[in-house]
């Protein structure tokens, strides 16, 4: 194997451009809609699966985040592999029916449950468990994503101005439609987009997160999916943070990430994994991204489902519903250590549903919760094997992917 410069350490300071090349990447990523909190702070797949080291020629971590800022990967087609695993107990479908309930989406009450295809519902049981994803892309106006059940199979399709989302085993349809320009779009336009769902988007969150604080090298090469690539390995600096590594294989003809892995601080199996098992650079063939409802399927448009759900498009409502018990949200400290705080409002400790709107959440939180005290009182600390948050007695939130210790610290600092 060619040596690889695993002591050579790149940050923020590597330059301006390198940033604006990192921001540019993974333009073109397929829309899907998973629970956003989860898909931001957790990783997903066991850690990279080798089938041997390639040969390759020396590179730079600056060199290898350039490779990847520079690739252009429009077409593709693969099977993606997905695992999470947070340490949480079984939450017995309680994680879906919060998120969709906040989102106005099926199991939110009222006459009309909504769609059972609906993205922002349906895909949030990707953050437990393991999943396989069929995807496919062809540019910015073309993508698909299927996930892989137990005799069946949902799907979400983008093709031009037209997002549907098909559910097989209750043959449901919900169909929204995106700007069909090929320009920059809100994000709002294809529902999802802006959530991670490949290892190139994981990717790109993580790059996001290279400043100072962070240490960022090559660790050697893999081959994953029958590909040769580098391992680019990004670490904190700081102590007190959650996360031990993130571990990218990096295409070494494209650029393209090929995995993801996130293991945490505390050691053990990886926290998220996600990777492609099988992948192409061909055009992938145009009646991939066909869709047409099947007969007897019950169609949902999504503009009449927000106004049913009261709420705006795409299930964006969510935002709306948890803000209610955000008030005055500030982020302390930086880098890896930043740690969310925010006052539900809420008297008494862990919300309820009259006060912060959580409903059943604060009851779950409080069922393997860790009693904790300081100089700011008293309060609750949840775990997982990532993010960790308080909630304290006179209803203030502090959240993170930082030590419990650290949490504690910054509530009695507020003070």
């Amino acid at each position: 194997m060619a040596p690889i410069d695993s002591d050579d350490n790149t940050t923020a300071g590597a330059g301006e451009e390198l940033r604006a090349g990192r921001r540019k990447a993974a333009r073109y990523v397929v829309p899907v809609a998973v629970m956003g909190v989860a898909a931001a702070t957790i990783g997903l797949v066991p850690a990279l699966a080798d089938s041997g080291d390639p040969d390759l020629p020396k590179v730079t971590a600056e060199q290898l985040i350039e490779k990847i800022a520079k690739s252009d990967v429009q077409q593709l087609s693969g099977t993606v592999r997905i695992s999470t695993d947070l340490g949480l107990p079984d939450l017995g479908g309680l994680e879906s029916g919060l998120m969709s309930g906040m989102s106005g989406g099926p199991g939110s009450g009222g006459d009309d449950e909504g769609s059972a295809a609906d993205p922002s519902a349906k895909l949030t049981e990707l953050v437990s468990g393991s999943h396989t994803l069929r995807v496919a892309a062809d540019g910015p106006d073309r993508q698909k994503l299927s996930l892989l059940e137990n005799a069946a199979e949902y799907s979400l399709i983008h093709n031009g101005k037209d997002v549907w989302g098909y559910d097989s085993r209750s043959n449901e349809v919900y169909h929204s439609t995106a700007a069909a320009d090929g320009a920059e779009r809100p994000e709002k336009d294809v529902p999802g987009q802006d959530v991670p769902a490949t290892p190139k988007d994981f990717a790109d969150q993580a790059l996001k997160a290279v400043d100072d604080t962070t240490s960022v090298t090559v660790g050697g090469t893999a081959q994953v999916a029958g590909r040769d690539a580098y391992r680019l390995v990004v670490e904190p600096k700081q102590d007190g943070s959650t996360v031990g590594a993130i571990t990218v294989a990096v295409d070494a003809e494209t650029g393209t990430p090929l995995k993801f892995t996130l293991t945490p601080a505390s050691g053990g199996a990886a926290v998220v994994d996600v990777g492609f098992t099988k992948v192409s650079f061909a055009k992938p063939d145009a009646s991939t991204f066909d869709f047409t409802p099947p007969e007897g399927a019950k169609v949902t448009e999504a503009d009449e489902a927000g106004r049913r759900a009261g709420a705006p498009e795409h299930g964006r409502g969510a935002e709306g519903g948890l803000a209610k018990g955000m008030n005055g949200l500030e982020v302390i400290g930086e880098g890896w250590n930043s740690i969310a705080a925010f006052d539900t409002g809420a008297q008494g400790g862990l919300p309820t549903d009259s006060a912060g709107d959580l409903g059943d959440l604060g009851g779950f939180l409080g069922s393997f919760g860790d009693q904790v005290k300081g100089d700011f009182g008293s309060g609750t600390v949840f775990k997982t094997r990532l993010v960790n948050a308080l909630i304290t007695d006179d209803g203030k939130v502090y959240a993170g992917a930082v030590t419990k210790d650290a949490l504690v610290k910054a509530a009695d600092a507020a003070k």
